[in-house]
C-alpha cells in the first residue's frame, strides 16, 4: 500500500489560496486608487497559474498550480464585487481612498464603520436604523 498525498495537498493548496485571496482582496481593495489594476495582475497570475499547471513535471505540482491559479482568477472578479459590498455598506470604505471618498459622498449606503471589528454579542454593538445607516443602540 502506498500512501497518495495529492488529497492532502490539494486541501491544504485551497484552504491557504482561499484565505490569501480572501484577505489580500480585502486589503488591496481598501488601499487601491483603481481596481482594474490589481484585477488585472490576479488575473495574469492566474493564467499563468493554470499554464503552469498544464505543464507541470508532476500531478502534485499540477494540483497546487491548478488551484492556485483558479484560485487568483477568482479573486480578479473578486475585486469588482468586493467594490460593490462597499457600495451596499457590507464592507467598509476608507475615506483616505479617492475612490472610496467618493463612493462614501455618492451612496448613502456606504458606511466606513467596519462590521469585523466589533463584538457581536456587545449591548453597545451597531444597528442599522430605518435609513440604512449604522447607529449605536
Amino acid at each position: 500500500m502506498t500512501i497518495n498525498f495529492l488529497g492532502l495537498i490539494a486541501a491544504f493548496t485551497a484552504f491557504f489560496s482561499i484565505w490569501f485571496g480572501h484577505v489580500a482582496v480585502r486589503k488591496i481593495e481598501f488601499i487601491a486608487p483603481t481596481i482594474s489594476v490589481p484585477s488585472t495582475i490576479f488575473a495574469i497570475l492566474g493564467i499563468v497559474c493554470e499554464w503552469l499547471a498544464l505543464i507541470a513535471p508532476s500531478l502534485h505540482v499540477a494540483t497546487i498550480f491548478g488551484i492556485l491559479g483558479i484560485t487568483l482568477l477568482f479573486d480578479g472578479f473578486e475585486f469588482t464585487r468586493q467594490q460593490k459590498r462597499i457600495i451596499k455598506g457590507h464592507a467598509p470604505a476608507n475615506p483616505d481612498n479617492p475612490r472610496h471618498a467618493k463612493i462614501l459622498v455618492e451612496y448613502s449606503s456606504a458606511t466606513r464603520l467596519d462590521l469585523l471589528k466589533r463584538d457581536p454579542m456587545s449591548l453597545h454593538a451597531p444597528v442599522r436604523n430605518n435609513t440604512g445607516d449604522m447607529e449605536k443602540e
